[in-house]
């Protein structure tokens, strides 16, 4: 296994560990021994603790595919999270700073993998890691959806029983309406996720040329 293989591997389990904490305080801390689904780990910020964890047991092809989602989508949230920081901070002092160390961490992910990446040929590969964030997106609906009867929840921000809440997106929806803000905001992100991937095609080529 790649070294930086087993060091997004150590990166899944300090994430894993670190969200079993979140979860614990929020739950016993912040909301008095109720469970908050409003946080449940599914969000977009989410998705790389699991394909950290799954990295060294998947395919060549499939850890391609996660590698290049670590590189665009992942990279893409941890960076675009700073611009809105509202979401980040908690009444409890300790999680505010885990939720600003969990994307720094995202940031530091995907640029690792990206420079990793630009040394091999990732053409390709980015398909399938936008295959990745739709199923995603198909798997938090069906959460939203189900678990909606139990309590507030939100995954990836698509739920179709809220207002789209995302600066910018929030507008567009009132115009268009909330379905068609989700569809052009899952658009956007695919589009935003492909642009990062492509900087770092041309990050290879550049290397490669100087070979």
């Amino acid at each position: 296994m790649k070294n930086y293989i087993r060091f997004l591997f150590s990166c899944g389990i300090i994430m894993f560990l670190s969200e079993i904490w979140k979860q614990y305080c929020i739950t016993f801390i912040i909301n008095e021994c109720r469970y908050n689904w409003w946080y449940f780990p599914f969000q977009l910020c989410s998705i790389p603790m699991y394909l950290c964890l799954l990295l060294p047991f998947v395919s060549e092809k499939l850890r391609e595919i996660f590698l290049t989602f670590l590189m665009t989508f992942g990279l893409m949230a941890g960076f675009f999270t700073f611009f809105d920081t509202s979401g980040l901070h908690y009444p409890y002092a300790p999680l505010t700073v885990h939720s600003y160390l969990w994307h720094v961490l995202l940031i530091i992910i995907g640029i690792t993998v990206g420079i990793c990446q630009s040394k091999n040929d990732t053409a390709g590969k980015f398909p399938g890691s936008a295959a990745c964030y739709l199923i995603c997106c198909v798997i938090a609906t069906m959460i939203n959806v189900i678990s909606h009867p139990y309590g507030n929840i939100n995954m990836f921000y698509i739920s179709p029983y809220y207002a789209m809440s995302q600066k910018v997106f929030e507008d567009i929806a009132r115009l268009t309406g909330n379905i068609a803000g989700i569809f052009i905001y899952i658009g956007t992100n695919i589009a935003g996720a492909y642009v990062i991937y492509l900087i770092w095609n041309s990050s290879h080529h550049q290397n490669f040329n100087h070979l």
